[in-house]
């Protein structure tokens, strides 16, 4: 992701913005919940460096997201930002992952940023039918919306949001800067989704700290976390998230996608087991962790 990106962080202040005033109490809404559902994954299932590491030596590339799904439960799938996946595809990416495993697709660029939302009914309605062959490999849909996507077209958004149908679970990522500075747009902004039932995408990311407003609308979160690197930060980050969302599901936080970026994502796969580690160390639970491939050793003859 190249959204808010800096090649020098040293001057940024990562400290974890404190919880929106209203989240806790929306979240003890909810009630009580045993076991919340925890989702932890990639933007992308094809890296040629994972091969021989987290994936077998010589692995083709057309088996990536069959072994991909070994390792991690959930996938950002970026691809469907870019075009309508056909029938067979789905089919063959709901019948290759495990049961358990989770797709959170984004909707096409020609819906959020060629129309920002207007007269796009067909295509949206194509979206919406293909993704839900997913059947129960669909996670929450995301809709981000590009930076000139501005509050005054908040009902837009709204009749967007009234087309989509009910069996698509929605997430809502927002980028331009007015959404977070206006106050009478940020708390009508937030009663829309509530009232459709849509959650929010909070984005970490070090350029542009004001999209991580801390604010859900739904006992479901979904966060993007956009590391640089292994920088040691992105470790002090990662704990800081596990303590907050420690807190959330306490407060009756039912559902968990979080997505780890890193640039060329070479070295995602290492943070996320870091964050999957420390969730089963401070939540108390027993996600699987992923593993790197150790070759089978031929035995010695005698």
């Amino acid at each position: 992701m190249d959204f808010g990106r800096l090649s020098d962080i040293s001057r940024v202040d990562f400290t974890l913005p404190p919880n929106h005033p209203e989240t806790l109490p929306l979240l003890q809404q909810s009630g009580s919940y045993l076991k919340p559902e925890v989702y932890v994954g990639l933007p992308v299932w094809v890296n040629k460096a994972w091969v021989g590491k987290y994936y077998p030596p010589k692995m083709p590339e057309k088996e990536s997201l069959q072994w991909y799904a070994k390792q991690f439960n959930t996938i950002e799938l970026n691809s469907t930002h870019y075009h309508i996946p056909s029938p067979d595809t789905i089919d063959r990416w709901r019948n290759v992952v495990p049961h358990g495993f989770k797709f959170c697709p984004k909707f096409p660029q020609l819906i959020s940023h060629e129309a920002a939302l207007r007269s796009t009914q067909d295509v949206t309605a194509a979206f919406c039918g293909a993704i839900a062959g997913l059947e129960d490999k669909l996670g929450s849909a995301f809709l981000q919306l590009p930076p000139y996507f501005a509050p005054k077209q908040l009902a837009d958004l709204e009749a967007f949001l009234a087309f989509i149908p009910e069996s698509i679970p929605v997430t809502v990522e927002l980028r331009h800067e007015g959404w977070f500075t206006d106050n009478v747009a940020n708390l009508e902004l937030f009663e829309v989704l509530e009232r459709y039932k849509v959650g929010t995408v909070l984005t970490d990311v070090a350029g542009r700290r004001d999209v991580l407003h801390m604010r859900l609308t739904t006992p479901s979160a979904m966060v993007r976390f956009v590391g640089n690197g292994l920088h040691p930060t992105d470790y002090t980050r990662i704990d800081a998230w596990v303590e907050r969302l420690e807190e959330w599901f306490e407060n009756g936080l039912r559902q968990l996608y979080f997505f780890v970026h890193e640039p060329d994502n070479t070295l995602a796969p290492e943070l996320a087991t870091y964050l999957i580690e420390k969730l089963n160390k401070v939540c108390g639970f027993d996600l699987k962790l992923p593993k790197k491939y150790v070759q089978p050793v031929q035995g010695e003859l005698f």
